[in-house]
């Protein structure tokens, strides 16, 4: 049987960093596996259903390249589906749910229940305070045909619930947890369809899964304490059940679940961040999941080879940022200067370095700027406390390290001679610092740290940063001779 798993968000926000985990692993196991990997929009909780939720899912999951063969896609800004297992969304498959559920009624794994909300609040409270798990008493278990009928022509509002045996065992295997079994005196006859007309996601998730196709479901382990319900649904349709796979949590450093109240968690902050696709992907497929080797840095490519479900942990995996800044940080060296000026740009208009005129008119300048600092950056965003070096006009002393550089007594000295170089090149480039400064040293018998700090400090106010020379090049002759001007005109 050909592998086809599913990734089946719900519409009602920003896209979890733990979801972005859960689609990448039902995509790597499909690729590794030949089979399909299919997308599936879970809204049948209309009051949760949030406009645009869908769409920035579909941009997330784009963006980081976990791609599918089915589902809903955008094409020219409008949501279409592909593929012959649809309708792919739950709100457009209710007919389906309708028929399904008339199924387990009239077979009896399915029952109506008429009890109102604040009857089974109350039943709920009792049983808290006897020290009872909470759960549906099966008070309409018991109704009797002719009670039924009444209710149904008096058009009493209901739910329908799923009925479950009593006290057995429910077994199935899971391919990270092993064997689980769940007695069904522990678990509640599980509302299946709503008033409203919707199914629950347990319904739902059983029936779809069923006639898409679906041979392995991967999903959180939040999921994991409701599939015996889920099985027990597959036995009453006599339907076979997928192979199940329920993933560790994402943890923070606390080894508590990740959530917003920790900092960034949306792969939509990730992006505006400026971490690039390919390293977040990287290190999102290394929490919870380890290769055979201690390779660290993974190509989508080799993890669709590498990937294994055997290999997925138990235990929850700590989101560690310092980790992914590391990743992020190999992958922006690695890149390009033209990828990386281009990912930078936004930034630097955004903090008012540059204008989008200017940067079409000082492009080449600016991929020859962003080439000197891109191995400080841990994430794009970072850029802007790069570069104010290479805009500003006046210089300052960033510490008292540079202060005391500035007060040194052969300051002056240096700073004519180097003017006098600048003035007289007529290309200011990598050799011109080279030769430059090369002469200062034969001039003045100062060397080392001695001749290229203070002159680092005069042009840049720092006392330590990225090479002088391509400093230099980048800085121009102008601002050069104004930087040198300025220092010994007002902080000399």
């Amino acid at each position: 049987m050909s592998v086809r798993v599913r990734f089946a968000p719900s519409p009602t926000g920003f896209v979890h960093i733990g979801s972005l985990r859960t689609a990448l692993y039902n995509y790597l196991f499909a690729k590794k596996n030949g089979g399909k990997y299919i997308l599936r929009i879970e809204d049948t909780d209309q009051s949760r259903f949030v406009e645009g939720a869908i769409e920035g899912m579909l941009k997330a999951m784009a963006w980081a390249g976990v791609n599918h063969d089915e589902g809903v896609v955008m094409e020219d800004g409008q949501l279409v589906k592909i593929g012959d297992y649809g309708p792919y969304v739950q709100s457009e498959r209710l007919e389906i749910y309708q028929e399904k559920i008339k199924t387990l009624l009239d077979s009896g794994h399915a029952y109506r229940c008429y009890c109102t909300k604040e009857r089974i609040d109350e039943v709920r409270e009792k049983q808290k305070a006897a020290g009872e798990m909470p759960k549906y008493d099966g008070l309409c278990k018991c109704l009797s045909e002719a009670e039924i009928t009444a209710k149904t022509l008096a058009n009493e509002p209901h739910v329908i619930r799923l009925k479950l045996p009593e006290n057995r065992d429910i077994q199935f295997n899971d391919v990270v947890r092993g064997t689980v079994v769940v007695n069904t005196a522990d678990m509640d006859d599980q509302v299946l369809m709503k008033t409203d007309g919707f199914p629950t996601y347990h319904f739902a998730v059983v029936v779809d899964d069923h006639l898409m196709g679906i041979t392995h479901v991967i999903r959180g382990e939040e999921w994991l304490i409701s599939t015996p319900k889920h099985m027990y649904l597959y036995e009453a349709f006599g339907w076979n059940p997928p192979q199940y796979v329920h993933l560790p949590n994402i943890l923070n450093a606390d080894k508590k679940k990740l959530s917003k109240r920790q900092g960034d968690v949306a792969v939509e902050d990730f992006l505006k961040k400026g971490y690039l696709p390919e390293a977040l992907v990287n290190y999102i497929a290394l929490v919870g999941w380890s290769p055979e080797d201690n390779q660290e840095i993974f190509t989508m490519e080799e993890l669709e080879e590498k990937f294994s479900l055997e290999r997925v942990s138990k235990s929850g995996g700590v989101f560690d940022v310092n980790k992914l800044n590391w990743v992020n940080a190999h992958y922006i060296k690695e890149s390009s200067d033209e990828k990386i000026t281009d990912l930078a740009i936004p930034y630097l208009i955004s903090a008012g370095y540059i204008t989008e005129i200017e940067v079409k008119e000082s492009y080449e300048w600016l991929k020859e700027m962003v080439a000197v600092v891109k191995e400080k950056l841990s994430y794009m965003a970072e850029i802007v406390d790069h570069v104010d070096i290479f805009f500003k006009t006046e210089i300052k002393p960033e510490d008292d390290e540079a202060m005391e550089i500035l007060k040194g007594e052969n300051m002056v000295t240096l700073l004519d001679a180097f003017a006098s170089k600048v003035e007289a090149a007529e290309v200011i480039d990598v050799d011109f610092g080279k030769k430059a400064l090369k002469e200062i040293q034969k001039e003045t018998g100062l060397k080392g740290p001695q001749l290229f700090k203070p002159i680092r400090v005069a042009i840049t106010g720092q006392s330590h940063g990225p090479d002088i020379n391509q400093i230099i090049k980048i800085l121009g002759k102008q601002n050069l001779l104004s930087r040198i001007n300025y220092v010994k005109t007002q902080l000399i």
